[in-house]
């Protein structure tokens, strides 16, 4: 028996996956599921769901219901939900965004409580309560307060000013306004104050302020078209209509304002294209679908005006559900000092041990027995020596940084800025300069592996422009003259002859002017007639202009091409379109519109001309017109040729033909289309099958190319990101041939490429899968793990894989459960167990056909996923972040990409045409993809660089001053006695040793940004994390280690049996703790110099000044002046003079410094003439490296007989406007003023054309 098979089956588990298709990446509802059961039910299996409707009684009432005008109606009790202990709230969200952590009463507690998570400043408060306790302190309290206090402040008023700005922008958002009715009347209301069940009313250009019914509009029939940029990245226009009933009754305020309906619909979630609901009113039930809801995010536009009744609200909107959980971002630097700090912990409670031991051996041994040692108390050697593991936990905190934190923020703080005021990310035509949104993820740009970029309006600009034609076999779009005579400057065609033309069009081939104008070819007039007659295209005009509103922007593009060559479409109804042609207007009658789909790729229309005679127009992809051309078309081979030569310079192909046709064939056939029209079951399907038929023996006239221009700078870009190593895979919601021709475009792919699709990996997964379970058995557990590659070494592959094979391949197809397993309790315990070693096979089995994929598609050089959801965008995401252990970076533009953004390790908004969804939710955002160069290897490599260089320096230097006081313990008992003046330890970190590093962090370069563009190879060592590691930790601490025995074991053998030149022994503790700490201050300050590759006054300024600081400030705190005003603080009185006026003592500082540098000079030394590294060699010959390389783009080569890629995508994603045509729903009589339907105007308000 197959528990498997019994458990879980896919819905259609013999049907390939759709390529044209985006698929739902969302699980279905219990009731869809139960849609599709067999019509049979097993009697078991009714009792089975008997039995659960009786144990759930109240699973039906769990449906969203709103109530028109009715805020009441949703406060009732059972739609409240407890949110804590007693407080309850309504399940239905309010209109407001909060993006904000923090508000003026939660801002101290709330910051206080997220810094004390911290383990370093948690452990600095315990730190602080010890020195509080007089038997075990040995360090003045404001040692560690001090510090304390300066970390906590600057991270406080960080997280402060990044908060105001989320308030600011939520503010921005919540207080726009939209009208309500209230009180019988529409009233200007916020957006925060909208509640779900009220009927608001929406302006043109107005963006949509949550998920609303359309009630009625301005429109005929109330269509509403609305501009989806924000939620699908596409900027051509949707149409949404409301129900006959709202639009019939609902078109004046005060039937708006009495509007009582109750809609019943499926409970908030994030399946864009798709809603299921009811509208109950006037004792009738209306069935509602997605196509008469509004999306919040969306813009209205072409409509004046509209009404709606809120739907969903705020957090439980469609777009804000597919915005992603909003991650706590850190970097792997972050969890690596993390656990350097936890290390840190260990050995300092290791060393305070030891010491506390050793102490209480030496109080057994010599204190008990040292009568001047006698303190007055009796206590025990053991006893004593736990009071000092508390004294040297105290005296050596050190050894864990408390600066180190706040010191890293003020550098990243300060690597944003620099981002922010880079001119070269600045994009002048829209004033956009690139933003540092978060200000703790800088060094990780330096360590990225894999890029996931968005399509549209990211890679591209998401503007068609028509480039080049072939009529009759002659390619038109070269620069040339009006003889044919070819020219590599010429200027634009000039169209001031055409009083129609836009101004828009770039062309450069006058021969084409010179053919429609001269007439002598009439295919080429008739080819740009069918480009004017056969779309979908909606016409207004706007101050005596024609404004076209398309379906899809190509459409748009060749429509717009046409009124430019002097064929422009002027107007239609519901049977007639209008062209001028050449200046001589001319109505056709349209007999029919064989619309387009993705099984077809064409579309066609049938007009009678004046004349009388029926022609069909065609345009479509040249695979599927190919097929259904008439044999004797002359240049059939030259339009291919010219198909392949458009292909190899990536534009987008169409091919256009016609045929005539006789008046008694079209009456049979039309008798057909009718009857397939009006059928009641598969009306689709019936209605292509009479398409083919009349399809058929076409014409060729030739082929359109159009190109969806590429932003600047994007195939260099990407280029020299490959050679950083860093692999970029393209996830677009776009077709499977658009998305191969844009990676053509970009050089993510080139001729020598080898393409897998979504067929060709399945069959390699379903036999590695195989292999695995053959392996697989009893001793499979000692048999090593061994990775095979799933293709042969050599060759340059790719995989493009659409969202319908993602989900076959890794098993994300929706399933369905038997009804018996369906039961929350299963009935036997045999049942329980079956049901769970079934669960944990699908799961096992899933998890490791995961891991195939990644591991195939990263032995690729490129990836695109086209027709993907926002779902599987961030899941394909996390399949890489998860099994590869990258850092991945992800990128795009609309609010379908911020789920994506947000899963990434680094999100980069691009603030372009679509709207600021992806911008909102990213950490770093600019206005060109091709910023993401600079962005990544100068800025994210220099951070990288500064931050492992800071981090190094920062352990060796603390470890260096710190483990003075454990070589000093061996001579004072382990008595936990300091090795310095109490006010040089609070000020070490915070004063003398600071400034230089910090400016180390901020400025340092290893190269410059030309070169560092020049040579990517050099970005190569942050995604090995070969700059900061536990090796490189463990260098610095031994490092540290060593200069602090230097620092504590030179000045103790200068001090033995020594006398000055006055007689005058300066050996006492505290001139020996002076001679330490000026020797740790200039041997830390010049170690810095040694680190620093990029020298600047203020660097040399910070490090000379930070020695001179610390002369000064300790010739004052070991004056008498301040001795007699604070006795007790200030001990040193005099040292300083005293014994800083010894040469012997300057000898021995020199000597220290001396010892610990010298070692370091000659290793580095050594390293960079014997080993150098890539940027040593750069740094050694930058002088004759000058400017960039100017980068060569590559030329493409056509080669004959080779398999060619073509897009043919001229048209939507769905369905166009050919049903509003042909219906007569979307043409106007005239149209009426808000002001009408303000008024107590006419019920006789506005009416379709008569069908």
């Amino acid at each position: 028996m197959n528990t498997e098979g019994d458990s879980e089956t896919t819905f259609e588990e013999d049907s390939q996956p759709n390529d044209e298709v985006v698929p739902y990446s969302d699980d279905e509802t219990e009731d869809e599921l139960e849609d599709q059961e067999p019509a049979v039910e097993p009697e078991q299996n009714r009792v089975n769901r008997e039995a659960e409707e009786n144990r759930e009684p109240f699973k039906k009432d769990c449906i969203w219901q709103v109530k028109a005008n009715d805020r009441n109606f949703h406060e009732q009790p059972h739609f409240m939900n407890t949110k804590f202990f007693c407080i309850k709230e309504s399940k239905y969200a309010n209109n407001a965004i909060k993006t904000y952590k923090y508000n003026a009463l939660t801002f101290l507690p709330l910051n206080l409580f997220e810094q004390f998570k911290r383990a370093a400043n948690f452990y600095f408060l315990v730190l602080l309560i010890l020195q509080s306790i007089p038997q075990i302190t040995t360090l003045a309290w404001y040692t560690t307060l001090v510090p304390l206090l300066v970390v906590l402040g600057i991270t406080a008023i960080k997280d402060l000013v990044d908060d105001v700005a989320r308030h600011k922008m939520d503010n921005e958002i919540n207080n726009r306004t939209c009208e309500v009715i209230k009180d019988g009347r529409f009233k200007i209301a916020k957006w925060k104050d909208v509640k779900v069940g009220d009927v608001i009313r929406l302006k043109k250009n107005d963006f949509i302020p949550a998920d609303i019914l359309l009630l009625s509009s301005s429109e005929p029939n109330s269509l509403c078209y609305v501009e989806t940029a924000e939620l699908d990245g596409e900027t051509n226009l949707k149409f949404k209509m409301a129900l006959e009933i709202t639009h019939q009754y609902l078109q004046k305020e005060n039937s708006l304002a009495t509007f009582d309906g109750s809609v019943e619909c499926e409970e908030p979630n994030n399946r864009l294209d798709k809603f299921t609901g009811t509208l109950l009113w006037k004792n009738t039930s209306f069935p509602l679908d997605a196509d008469k809801i509004l999306l919040r995010g969306c813009v209205i536009r072409n409509t004046d005006f509209c009404h709606g009744l809120v739907i969903f609200a705020g957090a439980d909107t469609k777009i804000m559900k597919n915005s992603g959980k909003t991650r706590f971002k850190r970097t792997k630097i972050d969890y690596l000092m993390n656990y350097m700090v936890y290390t840190i912990f260990v050995v300092l409670i290791l060393l305070s041990a030891g010491l506390a031991i050793g102490h209480a051996y030496w109080e057994a041994q010599v204190g008990n027995f040292s009568w001047y040692l006698y303190d007055g108390e009796d206590a025990t050697p053991s006893y004593r020596g736990f009071l000092n593991f508390w004294g040297y936990i105290i005296v050596l905190n050190t050894l864990v940084p408390i600066s180190l934190y706040v010191s890293v923020e003020v550098i990243r703080l300060g690597q944003s800025y620099f981002i922010n005021w880079d001119l070269q990310m600045y994009y002048p035509e829209k004033d956009t300069p690139a933003k540092a949104r978060t200000t703790t993820l800088n060094e990780q740009l330096g360590q990225i592996h894999y890029i996931f970029s968005d399509k549209t309006g990211t890679l591209t600009q998401n503007v068609m422009t028509f480039k080049k034609c072939c009529i009759n076999g002659q390619i038109y779009g070269d620069h040339r003259d009006a003889s044919q005579n070819s020219h590599s400057k010429i200027e634009s065609v000039d169209f001031g002859w055409n009083t129609y033309a836009d101004g828009k069009l770039a062309f450069y081939d006058h021969y084409l002017i010179e053919q429609i104008q001269s007439g002598k070819e009439p295919e080429v007039r008739q080819f740009f007639f069918l480009l004017a007659v056969c779309h979908t295209v909606m016409v207004d005009r706007l101050d005596g202009q024609l404004n076209y509103q398309a379906a899809s922007p190509d459409e748009g593009a060749l429509v717009s091409a046409a009124r430019n060559f002097g064929f422009a479409f002027l107007a239609r109804t519901q049977n007639t379109i209008t062209i001028s042609e050449l200046g001589t207007e001319r109505t056709y009658h349209v007999l029919a519109i064989l619309d387009f789909n993705s099984d077809r790729k064409r579309m066609s229309i049938i007009v009678r001309t004046p004349e009388g005679n029926i022609r069909l127009y065609c345009k479509g992809a040249d695979t599927v017109i190919y097929e259904r051309l008439h044999r004797m078309n002359p240049t059939k081979q030259e339009t291919q040729d010219a198909l392949d030569i458009f292909a190899s310079e990536t534009l987008r192909t169409l091919c256009l033909c016609y045929k005539e046709i006789e008046e008694k064939e079209f009456e049979e056939w039309n008798k057909k289309f009718m009857a397939a029209s009006i059928a009641s079951t598969n009306r689709d399907e019936a209605l292509d099958k009479v398409y083919e038929e009349i399809e058929k023996d076409l014409i060729l006239l030739g082929a359109t190319a159009i190109e969806d221009k590429l932003q600047d700078g994007v195939p260099e870009t990407i280029s020299k990101l490959a050679k950083a190593d860093i692999k970029i895979w393209v996830l677009t919601g776009d077709k499977k041939e658009t998305a191969e021709n844009i990676g053509f475009a970009c050089e993510l792919l080139t001729e020598d490429t080898t393409i897998c699709y979504g067929e060709d990996i399945s069959a390699l997964l379903h036999t590695r899968m195989e292999n695995q379970r053959n392996r697989g058995g009893v001793y499979a557990k000692f048999v090593p793990q061994v990775h095979e590659p799933f293709f042969p070494p050599g060759g340059n592959r790719a995989l493009i894989i659409t969202g319908s094979w993602l989900n076959e391949i890794l098993l994300e197809k929706k399933t369905k459960r038997s009804k018996i397993l369906k039961l929350k309790f299963p009935r036997t315990e045999e049942e329980r167990r079956m049901r769970t070693q079934s669960k944990r096979r699908l799961e096992v089995k899933k998890e490791q056909q995961q891991q195939n994929f990644v591991d195939l598609a990263c032995e690729c050089s490129a990836v695109i996923c086209c027709r993907v959801t926002p779902k599987q965008k961030a899941m394909v995401v996390d399949l890489v972040k998860r099994y590869k252990k990258a850092i991945t970076l992800a990128i795009g533009d609309g609010a379908n990409d911020v789920n994506m953004i947000k899963t990434a390790h680094i999100g980069v908004g691009i603030s372009g045409q679509e709207g600021m969804q992806a911008v909102m939710s990213s950490d770093y955002s600019f206005a060109q993809f091709r910023y993401l160069q600079r962005l990544l290897l100068v800025h994210g490599r220099w951070s990288y660089i500064r931050m492992c260089k800071f981090l190094r320096y920062f352990f060796y230097k603390n470890f260096a001053f710190t483990l003075v006081h454990f070589w000093y313990s061996f001579f004072n008992g382990y008595s936990a006695q300091t090795a310095y003046e109490d006010w040089f330890i609070t000020l070490y970190n915070v004063l003398y040793s600071s400034l230089p590093v910090l400016l180390m962090g901020l400025l340092d370069q290893d190269v410059s940004d030309k070169l560092s563009l020049r040579f990517p190879g050099l970005y190569i060592v942050g995604q090995r994390d070969l700059l900061f590691n536990y090796r490189r930790f463990f260098v610095s601490l031994l490092h540290g280690v060593l200069t602090s025995l230097i620092l504590f074991f030179i000045p103790l053998g200068a001090y033995l049996q020594t006398v000055g030149q006055d007689g005058e022994a300066p050996s006492d503790y505290q001139s020996f703790a002076v001679t330490i700490a000026s020797a740790l201050i200039i041997t830390v300050n010049f170690q810095i110099g040694l680190d620093t590759s990029y020298w600047t006054f203020v660097n040399a300024f910070s490090i000379f000044g930070s020695i001179a600081l610390y002369f000064g400030i300790m010739f004052d705190f070991h004056s008498a002046g301040i001795h007699v005003l604070f006795p007790s603080a200030f001990q040193f009185t005099g040292t300083a003079s005293n014994a800083l006026r010894q040469p012997y003592i300057w000898l021995t500082i020199i000597l220290t410094v001396a010892v610990c540098l010298l070692p370091v000079v000659a290793i580095r030394f050594l390293s960079m003439t014997i080993w150098p590294s890539e940027s040593d060699k750069i740094q050694k010959h930058r002088k004759r490296l000058k400017a960039e390389e100017q980068w060569k783009r590559r030329q493409n080569v056509l080669r004959r007989g080779v398999s060619t890629r073509r897009s043919a995508y001229a048209f939507s994603h769905q369905r166009g406007y050919a049903d509003l045509i042909s219906s007569g729903r979307s043409i106007r009589k005239k149209r009426s003023p808000l002001d009408a339907v303000i008024a107590d105007g006419t019920a006789e308000y506005r009416r379709t054309v008569e069908s």
